[in-house]
């Protein structure tokens, strides 16, 4: 079964259930979460998506973001994608949320409520191959350059959101 996304009105009022490619193809607004992690140097957690993922595959982006269950809420979808995907567990905090709205290419349009979290990880991976193909640390400084020099190794949506995190630094 194709994993559903919860639709919401911009006031976060819960409209229904989608399959998620059907809402990304109609790009319906859904909840969605983001988090960002940082090793004791202040770095960035990067996660390379995987190959086979069905859009924006070999691109680099956040940590995790994905989307909550129904009746899951969103700091415990962003820890279960925490688990899922790169095999850890850390402490986040919730900073900030707001409504985007991105073409991911393919006829895709990502159109959510991302609820975004922060927490700090130094830890090993145990990496989903089927999500995730490597990850690494960056500092911002150097995350900022290979943006500028190569946006095309970037998710749609991780520009818009790292854009909007350093709006609530």
């Amino acid at each position: 079964m194709e994993e559903q996304v919860v639709l919401i009105s911009e006031n976060d009022e819960v409209l229904g259930l989608m399959d998620k490619l059907q809402a990304h193809e109609n790009g319906i607004l859904h909840r969605a979460f983001s988090v960002f992690l940082f090793n004791d140097k202040g770095e960035v957690l990067l996660q390379r998506r995987a190959a086979g993922k069905y859009h924006s595959p070999n691109q680099w982006t956040n940590a995790v973001c994905s989307h909550p269950r129904a009746e899951e809420s969103y700091i415990d979808g962003a820890q279960r994608r925490l688990h899922e995907e790169l095999g850890i567990n850390a402490d986040l905090t919730p900073k900030f949320h707001f409504i985007y709205k991105a073409d991911v290419g393919g006829n895709l349009v990502e159109h959510e409520l991302d609820h975004v979290f922060t927490g700090n990880y130094n830890g090993e991976f145990q990496l989903n191959k089927d999500e995730v193909s490597e990850v690494r640390y960056i500092s911002m400084e150097i995350l900022d350059e290979e943006m500028k020099a190569h946006p095309e190794n970037f998710t749609e949506w991780f520009k818009i959101i790292l854009q909007e995190y350093k709006h609530h630094l």
